[in-house]
């Protein structure tokens, strides 16, 4: 009988990979961007909205949960909810006014997280599993590229170099420039900007739409920022990587706001 080698095996599935998921937008912010989101909105969650999320999630907190949504996509039991890590609008169309995908997006998926949760007829592992998705989602809200555009997939399409190296629009703002920065998610959320109580308030007004309304502004500036084939760099960390450190903190606050008024 012929032995099959390990690495041919690899192979195989590699090609199989790239042929599955060729069409497939990559996650939306790296594990580190989604980490520091959760560990950003702990620091503005209220005691009873902590003690709730505990119980739910048996003691673990949001930075470790936050990467759920990104860890499950390899199973194909939840492929349902692929289309809710994103949603394509073109661009100076408003949410509201955009022709929505039949399979859900991102707005209408953190609306469903939500009414899992508040719902009293749910279960725990339910709950769980939507509080999840939902801290996950809240970070890709605030990812420029995942309110990008339907025909590039988000900027998975436009191909550039990043020191160098082969990769895309997508993947730069997505982990390339957080990794590059060479800071931990917790570092990343101790050094965010100190912001008045005033300014949190301010920010944590609008709805789900108000802010993905917002975050295309920034994919807007993202897409203008580099030509298909562009080197890119020092400078372009250096000119990018505040608006980076901005919507991580945005995503933080506004996850904890929605957090405090599911558990009130």
């Amino acid at each position: 009988m012929k032995i099959v080698k390990p690495s041919y095996l690899v192979a195989i599935f590699l090609v199989i990979s790239s042929q599955v998921f060729a069409n497939v937008p990559a996650p939306y912010w790296g594990k580190t961007g989604h980490r520091t989101v959760g560990e950003i909105a702990d620091n503005y969650t209220k005691c009873k909205t902590k003690r709730k999320i505990s119980e739910i999630l048996d003691g673990q907190n949001l930075a470790l949960v936050s990467t759920f949504g990104d860890d499950i996509k390899s199973d194909k039991r939840y492929r349902d909810f692929y289309t809710w890590h994103y949603v394509n609008m073109p661009f100076g169309v408003k949410y509201e006014d955009s022709e929505k995908n039949s399979k859900g997006d991102l707005v209408t998926g953190i609306k469903k997280c939500k009414s899992v949760i508040l719902d009293k007829n749910t279960s725990k592992a339910d709950k769980a599993f939507y509080l999840k998705l939902l801290v996950h989602f809240m970070g890709d809200l605030h990812q420029p590229m995942h309110v990008g555009r339907a025909e590039d997939k988000g900027g998975n399409d436009i191909q550039v170099r990043w020191f160098g190296d082969g990769t895309n629009l997508h993947a730069v703002w997505d982990s390339k420039m957080i990794d590059g920065f060479e800071m931990t998610y917790t570092e990343l959320a101790d050094n965010a900007d100190e912001i008045s109580k005033e300014k949190v308030k301010l920010l944590q007004k609008g709805t789900i739409e108000d802010w993905a309304n917002e975050t295309q502004t920034f994919a807007i500036k993202a897409y203008a920022s580099v030509e298909d084939g562009e080197k890119l760099s020092y400078n372009y960390s250096y000119e990018n990587f505040e608006t980076v450190r901005s919507q991580l903190q945005k995503a933080g606050i506004r996850l904890a706001k929605v957090l405090n008024d599911l558990f009130l």
